[in-house]
Formats: structure tokens, C-alpha cells, sequence
């Protein structure tokens, strides 16, 4: 893994990886160079052994936002690049073929919501706070705000918290779905690992796939999706850890998974 200034990645025990943004001068706020080093970093990550991702923030916030004022001084040319810029990252983290958790420890507003929402799962430390105010800004989420959030929470919810840039505590955030859990500050990285551990500890070639089968049917139809679970359900019959992880359970130990 290279050097970066504003990334920090390290590996726990069984194929768990943390990545922190760390700009917290600037309450790790998205410019050019973070998401630059978020898509070379997230492209390069070695999948194979990896098995869950966790994503969190240095210091009080998870990432506070966009940097306004790198985004002030763009012509709408720049602008334009630097939404692109930003989905490509959202979409590489999205596309991931491992489960990725947001630990949000603080503040995640505008873009960083949006990557809170590219990741499969969301917990919430007591102090975080979220929320989309870009209106204030006179723009609009640039990251897939607009897009993912209503796909998370659903339409009505989501258009009241675009329109109104209004900012949710934790517990208000979780009560409509956004975000699983409310945990203690402190606990709150405690409790992302052992989930992340809990999800390494199964079939990694079945999670991948469920994964994959999840993201498609949320866009498409009931029958679209059933289909493609099927399809996944069978595929996974010639590996190795369908065969061991049947054997297992029948043998009462635990199972070896080899990701194959």
C-alpha cells in the first residue's frame, strides 16, 4: 500500500482493513487530493484478501463535508470535474466486493454523508450529527446524495432533508433508518470491529455475492431480483467453501473458508 498524506489504512486480525481519512485540521473535509487518494487507494485494495472494510474519520468528525472553500473559486468546468471526481469515489467504494461499514465518529455533512451512504452499513457514535445543507450553499449534494440517500431511508424522508439542509442527531438520524445503531462514543469503533469480524468470520465468496445481489435488485424489479438470486444461489454450489461450509456445520466445528 503507497503513502498518502491524508489516508491512513491498516489491517486487523482476519481479513478486516480500516481506513481512516485523516485531514483533521479541516475535520477531514473531501477536496481534490483526499478523493484522489480514496479512489487510488480503494482501486488498489488487494480484495482477495480482504473481507470487510471499515471507514472512519481522525479525530471529531467522520468528514464534515465537501471543502467550501477549495469549491468557492471553481468555474462550473471545474466544478463539474470535481463532481465526477467524487462519484468515481463513491462508486468505487459502492462497488466493492466486500461488505464496507462507515463508523461515523462525528460529524458526516454533505459529502460526508454521501460517503457514509456508499458504504453498506452505517453506525452512529452518541455525538455524530448528520445531514445534507448544501441548499444553504445555493447547490445541491454532488456526491449521490440526491440519489442515495432516498434509495436509503426513502423518497419522503429523503426530499425533506435535501430541501430543508436540516441537520440530524444520531439517535434522529437512526429513528428514520439512517444508520443501524447508536453506540457510546468510545465503544462506538469497538462495536464496527466486531461486526466487521462477525461478517469476516463467514463465507467470503457467499457475503461477495450477496452483496452483489442486493445492490442489483435494489434497482431493479422483484422478479429481476429474484432471478438473480437464483442464479447466485446455484453458482456458489462448485466452491470449495459451499462444500466446507456444509461439511462443517455437519461436523458441529468451525468452518475454513478459502474464499474459493
Amino acid at each position: 500500500m503507497d503513502d498518502f498524506d491524508y489516508l491512513e489504512f491498516e489491517w486487523h486480525d482476519d481479513g478486516v482493513a480500516q481506513l481512516t481519512i485523516s485531514r483533521p485540521d479541516a475535520l477531514n473535509a473531501l477536496n481534490k487530493d483526499v478523493l484522489s487518494e480514496l479512489v487510488a487507494l480503494i482501486t488498489d485494495l488487494d480484495s482477495d484478501e480482504l473481507r470487510a472494510l471499515i471507514i472512519t474519520g481522525e479525530g471529531r468528525a467522520f468528514v464534515a463535508g465537501a471543502d467550501i472553500a477549495a469549491m468557492k473559486e471553481m468555474t462550473a468546468e471545474e466544478a463539474e470535474e470535481f463532481g465526477r471526481l467524487g462519484h468515481r469515489t463513491m462508486n468505487a467504494i459502492e462497488s466493492l466486493p466486500v461488505p464496507t461499514i462507515a463508523a461515523v465518529n462525528g460529524f458526516a455533512l454533505g459529502g460526508g454523508l454521501e460517503l457514509a451512504l456508499s458504504c453498506d452499513l452505517i453506525y452512529l457514535s452518541e455525538s455524530a450529527k448528520v445531514g445534507l445543507p448544501e441548499v444553504g450553499l445555493g447547490i445541491i449534494p454532488g456526491f449521490g446524495g440526491t440519489q442515495r440517500l432516498g434509495r436509503t431511508i426513502g423518497w419522503h424522508q429523503a426530499r425533506r432533508l435535501v430541501f430543508t439542509g436540516e441537520q440530524l442527531s444520531a439517535e434522529e438520524a437512526a429513528a428514520i433508518g439512517l444508520g443501524i445503531e447508536v453506540v457510546d462514543d468510545d465503544a462506538l469503533f469497538d462495536r464496527v470491529l466486531d461486526v466487521a469480524s462477525t461478517i469476516a468470520a463467514n463465507g467470503p465468496v457467499a457475503v461477495a455475492k450477496a452483496k452483489t445481489v442486493m445492490r442489483k435488485g435494489a434497482d431493479a424489479t422483484l422478479q429481476e431480483g429474484i432471478a438473480g438470486e437464483i442464479q447466485a444461489f446455484a453458482d456458489l454450489w462448485d466452491t470449495h467453501d459451499r462444500s466446507e461450509g456444509m461439511e462443517a456445520f455437519l461436523d458441529r466445528r468451525s468452518a475454513d473458508f478459502q474464499g474459493s
